[in-house]
This record gives C-alpha cells, sequence and structure tokens, in this order.
C-alpha cells in the first residue's frame, strides 16, 4: 500500500475533527429540545366501527338475501311454520349427510319443488339452478338467493297518491277471507290517524253486509250499507260521495265473493269502478285481490284471472299461517307477475302484515334447528 503524503493526512485528520464537532453540537440541541417537549397523552383506543349493512333491495343475485344468523321476525316465524315444514325441513332431511348431488337426490329434489306449490315455472328455474352445482351445501343459500331474486323482480305493491281519499277496490272468491282482510285493512288506517269508510258492496247476502258492519264497529270507522240484492255500484258511489264531502282519507268498497268463471259477476266488477269514477276519475287506487293460502295453485289460477277482468294492483294472501302451501307466494310472483300487498299471519285485529320479502325468505329457508 502506497504511503499517504503529509497534506492528505492533515485534511483526513481536519475532516474527522469538524465531524465530530458537528456531531457533538447535534447531541446539545436534541437535549435542550427534548427538555421542552411535553409527555405524550396517551389517548383510549377507539372502538371499532359497525360493520356497514347495505340497504334493502340490494341483494346481488346469486348471493344469499341474508346471512342465516339474522334474527327472524316472530310473526314471520310462526307464520310460515306450515311452509317451512312441507319445504325447508324436508329439503334439508334430503341433503344432510350427503355429500355430493347425484341423480337420486336431485329427482327427490325435484319432488319437493314441485310438491311446495311454487308454481311449475318457478320450480323448474330452481331446480336448473340447482343442476349446476357440486356439493349439498350450497344448495339452501342458492334457493335462498334465487328466491329473493325473483321477489325483487315485481313492482311495488304499495300505491301511493296524493288524492283523497284513497279508494280502494277489494275482490276475491267465496271463503277467501275478504270480508276479514277489509276489517283488519280498515283498522290499520285507523290505528295510523286516518278516518275511514266502508262500503258494503256484497249486497247478495245479508250476512255479508252484516258481518262488514260489526268489523267496521271493531276497527271504529264507518260504513255505508245498501239494501240486500241493491246495486252495489251504486252503494260504492253513495261511500265514494260521502267520503268526499266529509274529507275522509280512505274509501274500502267490499264486493261480493265471485268465482274467476262467472263472468256477469266479473263483468259487475268493471261497473263499480266506471261508476265510481263519475265521482272521481281515478278511482279506484288500488284493486286488492284476496286469495287463501290454502288453495294452493289454485290461487294462482284466481290471479290469473281476475287480473284479466280488473286491473289488479296487489294480493292479499290469507291465512298463511295455518297452511303447508305458502310458497304460492313465489307461484304468483313468477306466472302472474303480481306483488304480494299484505299477509294474514293470525285471526287478530292485528295480524295482517305488510308482505316483506326479507322476513319471507329469512323464515321460508331458515335452520330447521333455529325452528
Amino acid at each position: 500500500m502506497p504511503e499517504l503524503s503529509p497534506e492528505i493526512l492533515w485534511i483526513g485528520s481536519g475532516a474527522a475533527a469538524a465531524l465530530v464537532a458537528a456531531l457533538a453540537l447535534v447531541v446539545a440541541f436534541a437535549r435542550a429540545r427534548r427538555s421542552h417537549v411535553p409527555k405524550p397523552v396517551r389517548l383510549p383506543t377507539p372502538e371499532r366501527p359497525a360493520a356497514l349493512v347495505p340497504p334493502e333491495g340490494t341483494v346481488p343475485v346469486g348471493a344469499p338475501a341474508r346471512d342465516s344468523v339474522v334474527a327472524v321476525p316472530a310473526d314471520w316465524r310462526a307464520g310460515l311454520r306450515r311452509t317451512r315444514g312441507a319445504f325447508t325441513e324436508r329439503l334439508e332431511r334430503l341433503l344432510r349427510g350427503r355429500t355430493s348431488l347425484d341423480a337420486a337426490t336431485l329427482d327427490e329434489l325435484e319432488a319437493i319443488l314441485y310438491g311446495a306449490d311454487l308454481g311449475v315455472r318457478t320450480a323448474e328455474e330452481l331446480l336448473a339452478a340447482v343442476r349446476g352445482l357440486r356439493s349439498p351445501d350450497e344448495v339452501r343459500p342458492l334457493l335462498a338467493a334465487k328466491v329473493q331474486a325473483l321477489l325483487a323482480t315485481l313492482p311495488s305493491a304499495v300505491i301511493e297518491t296524493s288524492e283523497t281519499p284513497h279508494v280502494i277496490l277489494v275482490v276475491g272468491v267465496n271463503g277467501s277471507g275478504k270480508t276479514t282482510s277489509i276489517g283488519k285493512l280498515a283498522a290499520r288506517y285507523a290505528r295510523a290517524g286516518k278516518r275511514v269508510i266502508l262500503a258494503a258492496g256484497d249486497t247478495y247476502r245479508a250476512a255479508a253486509i252484516d258481518q262488514l258492519a260489526v268489523w267496521a264497529e271493531r276497527a271504529g270507522v264507518e260504513i255505508v250499507k245498501g239494501n240486500p240484492g241493491g246495486d252495489p255500484a251504486s252503494v260504492a258511489f253513495d261511500a265514494l260521495r260521502a267520503a268526499r264531502a266529509r274529507g275522509l282519507d280512505v274509501v274500502i268498497v267490499d264486493t261480493a265473493g265471485r268465482l274467476q268463471t262467472d263472468q256477469g259477476l266479473m263483468d259487475e266488477l268493471a261497473k263499480i269502478q266506471r261508476v265510481m269514477r263519475k265521482e272521481m276519475a281515478s278511482a279506484p287506487h288500488e284493486v286488492l285481490l284476496v286469495l287463501d293460502a290454502n288453495t294452493g295453485q289454485n290461487a294462482i289460477r284466481q290471479a290469473q284471472e281476475f287480473k284479466k277482468a280488473v286491473a289488479v294492483s296487489g294480493i292479499v294472501l290469507t291465512k298463511l299461517d295455518g297452511t303447508a302451501r305458502g310458497g304460492v307466494v313465489l307461484g304468483i310472483a313468477q306466472e302472474v307477475c303480481l306483488p304480494v300487498r299484505y299477509v294474514g299471519l293470525g285471526e287478530s285485529l292485528e295480524d295482517l302484515a305488510d308482505f316483506d320479502a326479507h322476513a319471507f325468505v329469512d323464515a321460508l329457508f331458515e335452520p330447521a334447528v333455529a325452528s
């Protein structure tokens, strides 16, 4: 190694001395500032924010409608108990312990779907979707998502209007629970502070007029009654005129129970609408078709025929709590394209609930162990 010249050694030693001096100044300055810096205050750890819940109606197609741990409302759980036993619990018993979806399993699944009063078209679509799966564990979440997506395609059952009074025409076959539903609906409006008047348009049976009068008294609302055998359209017209004159909020028109094949009575519904429109051009604002859930597939056929005769805007599905055929909701949605507006979940005056698609799906597909 060559020797360094005296000049280079002098420069190196001078630079080293300067560097040491600079470091000493930095250390001294840091000690001086540290004495004036306040001690840090330990802040409490903020709580983790709650998970965001997407608004209703935003469930993506192909995803489960709800997480299985979501609490199912008690009235919906009770109301769909028999339907769940006839459909979802049978499905779970079929799939329990299986590791694959073989041909025999799919055949049994097909029988369950077709026997659940879902409607032929709905059952076929659900079965086709399941055939594309590999694991039995995927079946129930997929069916729940498909059912939720189907119900989401329907138009809203809620009819909003700024006109007063709000006029509701109620139709249906004999024995469907029409008069009882009118009484419960009137009570709902009355509890909401609305002034209600009923039109006893079933003039063919004196008992029907008396029955509606009893419900009007129970609900605390008014009623217009005609003579037995009188013109139903006149009764509807008088109730509407009285409501307009006195500033009432809601008019609910009862009609005679009729078979969907009785063309004469079907024509009468059109007449009732024409007569009411002489007093109020937009009436009726809603036409509610009352269907008995116990009738299963026949309820779908009734809905199809009534829809041809009158502009049905929504369905009232009664006796849902007493039947295993609650799957008819899906058949009505898929094959008739009509939204369910209300469901009957019990016999008391308060047991007419708004149809809730999420509650329906959650209650229907709730695991058997949680029922």
